[in-house]
């Protein structure tokens, strides 16, 4: 079993690599739930992600021997740079198994820390399949990412620090994909306070976790699809399994749409880059059915692509109703464009494409079609500028935005 001690030991070990990561109390987040919400930005850690704390203190506790043999490993990103980067301090050689769909920034940061990087497989569990038969064929040390209880311990040292600023905590949200960070926050946090709620969350798509604890063992999906690419995995830990049914009091899953406007709801309000996976506690925090409780949402990584980022950016907008395309009917004959656009002026809306059609009908005197992509404040100003083109006559149908 995991002690206090060896908490205490894993915490005095990651603080030579980790940077500190202070608890920042959420104004809009607390507003929106009725709770007190703080996020543990683990986004802002050397590496991006949380994940340097549990390679670095597995690969302290390794014998010279076992270092010196190399190290190889299997991750979607963040525990393939924790690895490296701690591979680094200790001089030693570093493999690391990523799966093809691994977005470039994971991948050329990992290599930037020294490491050698293999692309293999679509999802993590088939990139670690490989990776542990490079192990056998080469010698290399294996370090899993995540069922391993050093690694573990590594990661729980994130709930020493809460404790320490936020004595009083009364729920802590932590993401899961193979479940080690979920392992090391909720068993160093009922070491600390019996009493304290530790919510596991993981997405819809790749919902691991959620299954096994309702077969009542470790569960394999047959496939996992989400957008949360860093706990896109399909069989949670084994060796750490005891300790999430001992320890967590509940599993929330949320949906990627709930990521997509979660990230928006980052940047604008905290100006903070979170990945999708680490979005998810920010994601889970309206299912909570509790009020005026203190909550500690764990943001565990930031390593996201520019490319995907503005694509989650475009989505969430065409989500929140602030970005939507509405298709009108008019008269083919010079200046309906010009009052169409009056309309849209009155109403404070932005025009940001415009596309004309005129064989929408084989009377073109009678109705040409365009389609009109416009910016607006959200769902309540889409409706006045819908109603006033209605009031016109224009007979506005919404179609699918394409950006």
């Amino acid at each position: 079993m995991l002690t206090l001690k060896d908490f205490e030991e894993a915490s005095e070990a990651v603080s030579k690599v980790t940077q500190e990561t202070k608890l920042i109390y959420s104004d809009f987040l607390s507003s929106q739930t009725g709770n007190k919400v703080y996020l543990k930005p683990e986004n802002m850690q050397f590496t991006g992600a949380y994940k340097l704390r549990g390679a670095y203190y597995k690969i302290s506790t390794l014998s010279d021997e076992d270092r010196k043999k190399g190290l190889i490993t299997a991750s979607a990103g963040n525990h393939a740079q924790g690895v490296a980067y701690a591979a680094k301090c200790f001089g030693v050689k570093a493999v690391i198994v990523m799966p093809t769909t691994t977005p470039l920034i994971k991948v050329n940061r990992t290599k930037g820390y020294g490491a050698e990087v293999v692309l293999y497989g679509d999802v993590y569990d088939e990139a670690c399949e490989y990776a542990l038969n490079l192990a056998k064929e080469k010698g290399y040390t294996f370090i899993h990412p995540f069922d391993d209880p050093a690694v573990a311990t590594g990661q729980g040292t994130i709930a020493m620090e809460i404790f320490k600023e936020l004595p009083l905590v009364d729920y802590i949200l932590v993401p899961i994909g193979g479940g080690g960070l979920a392992t090391g926050v909720s068993t160093l946090a009922k070491l600390l306070n019996p009493k304290i709620k530790v919510i596991g969350v993981e997405p819809e798509g790749a919902a691991c976790l959620t299954a096994s604890l309702k077969e009542g063992k470790v569960t394999t999906l047959p496939t996992v699809n989400t957008i949360a690419d860093g706990t896109a995995v399909k069989t949670p830990g084994s060796v750490i399994f005891p300790y999430l049914q001992k320890n967590l009091d509940d599993v929330i899953t949320v949906k990627d749409e709930d990521l997509v406007v979660s990230f928006l709801d980052m940047v604008e309000n905290h100006k903070m880059v979170v990945e999708n996976s680490g979005l998810l506690t920010v994601a889970a925090l309206k299912q909570l059915k509790c009020k005026d409780k203190k909550v500690v949402s764990i943001l565990s990584g930031g390593n996201m692509d520019v490319i995907t980022m503005s694509s989650v950016v475009r989505q969430g907008l065409i989500m929140r109703d602030r970005i939507f395309t509405v298709s009108v009917l008019l008269p083919d004959k010079p200046g309906e464009l010009s009052r169409v656009s009056k309309v849209i002026a009155e109403e404070n809306g932005n025009v940001i494409k415009l596309e004309h059609n005129q064989f929408v009908s084989i009377n073109r005197n009678a109705a040409v079609e365009l389609r009109i992509t416009l910016e607006a404040f959200g769902t309540d100003h889409k409706n006045t500028i819908l109603e006033r083109l209605e009031k016109e006559n224009y007979r506005p149908k919404i179609v699918k935005t394409m950006m």
